[in-house]
């Protein structure tokens, strides 16, 4: 069970710190319950990036209080800390994966936190567990990419990878950012049918922030709405109408943002699998 009491966060920047920065999210209350499905949707800068890494345990909100089965993450020792967000998968938008590996041992680095040092060094030249890798590659329609280096895949092929991690991970809760973002209507459906299908069947806990609404409300039966970094309505997903959706996604009257900017996707427009560029990512 996830609860987040009065939570306020800043976004989280690398090499800067949260204090002193805006608040993306507002006083924010809600609760998960164990093996639920929740979508989170809003227009951009909403705060649903920062709501999900409240949610990891990558950063501790600048008020409020967050629970997760029970516990206070932040007030536990660095270990025990540690220890819980083994439990914990969080799913960027960008997956981390580096240039030059293969893919079978990017989608075996999910494992890692179930693994002794010395397996995940061994892993690193022989890959363990290769059946399993090909498996969860293999239900992406990605099987034949195993021993494929990263740099060589498309830009929705890699989501596709990070994805497949979550299928390996020894995580009782999934954090999904964008998930769906680089990937054509099919290939978009698909992976939401996947991801949905595994987490009920294993009772885990999935929440994804999604900007295609359609997605959302065909898939997942709660859905979040989030504006200006607070909660505007929390509902079955039955119970969202066009007229929440109007005003979740209405233009500001100041602000310079676009409507095309703040719309909802309806899907991803098209095919976006085209050969991406390498990124410049260090080896883990």
């Amino acid at each position: 069970m996830l609860e987040l009491k009065s939570c306020a966060a800043a976004p989280l920047l690398p090499g800067l710190a949260t204090q002193g920065l805006p608040t993306v999210l507002q006083e924010v209350s809600l609760r998960i319950e164990a093996g639920e499905q929740v979508a989170l949707i809003g227009p951009s800068g909403a705060g649903k990036t920062t709501l999900l890494q409240l949610l990891a345990c990558a950063q501790a909100p600048l008020r409020g209080q967050l629970y997760w089965q029970g516990q206070a993450p932040w007030q536990l020792s660095r270990r025990e800390l540690q220890a819980l967000r083994g439990q914990l998968f969080l799913a960027p938008q960008v997956p981390p994966l580096p240039a030059r590996q293969r893919v079978v041992t990017a989608v075996l680095a999910a494992r890692l936190p179930a693994w002794s040092l010395w397996r995940s060094l061994r892993s690193l030249f022989y890959p363990c567990e290769m059946e399993a890798a090909h498996a969860a590659l293999t239900r992406f329609d990605l099987g034949e990419k195993l021993f494929e280096r990263v740099d060589r895949l498309s830009g929705g092929e890699r989501q596709r990878v990070g994805l497949a991690r979550a299928l390996l991970a020894p995580a009782r809760l999934w954090l999904l950012d964008e998930p769906l973002s680089a990937l054509d209507p099919q290939r978009a459906a698909q992976a939401a049918q996947v991801l949905t299908q595994e987490a009920r069947a294993r009772g885990l806990t999935l929440v994804a922030s999604l900007h295609h609404v359609d997605m959302a409300l065909a898939h997942f039966p709660r859905i979040i709405g989030l504006r200006e970094g607070q909660v505007l309505f929390d509902r079955p997903a039955s119970a969202v109408t066009s007229e929440l959706l109007a005003q979740l996604y209405a233009q500001r009257e100041a602000g310079g943002h676009s409507p095309a900017a703040d719309s909802p996707q309806a899907a991803p427009a098209a095919c976006v699998d085209a050969p991406a560029a390498e990124l410049p990512m260090p080896c883990r």
